[in-house]
């Protein structure tokens, strides 16, 4: 099946927000929202900005920078907001900013920024590449702008993360010397 897709798409094109209570089941031993609940609900927004901006399948290919700012405690809300900040010719980067709420005194919060990389999956033979993005608030042209920069240090780094997975075991020592 052969899509057309623009050559360019404003940041709000991609943005997508959610929003999730936070519950005692979600909570670590600190009484703070998991890491990795919280990751999930990132994944899943982004997920659904970079499918909106390539209209293509997508799928993550890396968590690039997480940075966690500020717990997030029960009874307060977790918003996460995503839009495409930058592209290549079938990667898309994503950056998130988690806002939590005191939902008792309506106090906000940036909790965490993230920055992740999709791919479009399946694209026909005479693919024209994800739209280019275009900024218009200074969040986004601010982020927009630091784009190249990320993605030379973002190469790199998988580079050096190929040289590493090149000399790792697959096998595990302790069950090799049992003979499991």
């Amino acid at each position: 099946m052969f899509i057309t897709t623009p050559k360019e798409k404003k940041c709000r094109e991609s943005r997508i927000i959610q929003t999730h209570r936070i519950f005692p089941a979600d909570l670590n031993s600190f009484q703070a929202l998991y890491g990795g609940k919280l990751m999930s609900f990132i994944d899943d927004t982004t997920s659904i900005s970079a499918a909106r901006h390539a209209r293509r399948p997508v799928m993550t290919a890396s968590t690039d920078e997480l940075n966690f700012l500020h717990p997030l405690y029960e009874n307060h809300s977790v918003c996460v907001e995503a839009y495409v900040t930058g592209t290549g010719k079938k990667s898309m980067e994503i950056f998130t900013k988690v806002i939590g709420e005191d939902l008792d005194t309506g106090d906000r919060y940036l909790a965490a920024t993230c920055f992740m990389t999709f791919v479009v999956v399946e694209a026909e033979e005479n693919y024209q590449g994800v739209p280019h993005v275009i900024p218009e608030t200074h969040e986004e042209i601010m982020i927009t702008n630091g784009y190249q920069d990320r993605r030379k240090e973002r190469l790199a780094a998988f580079n050096k993360n190929k040289k590493l997975a090149a000399h790792l075991s697959l096998s595990i020592p302790w069950m090799d010397e049992k003979g499991f």
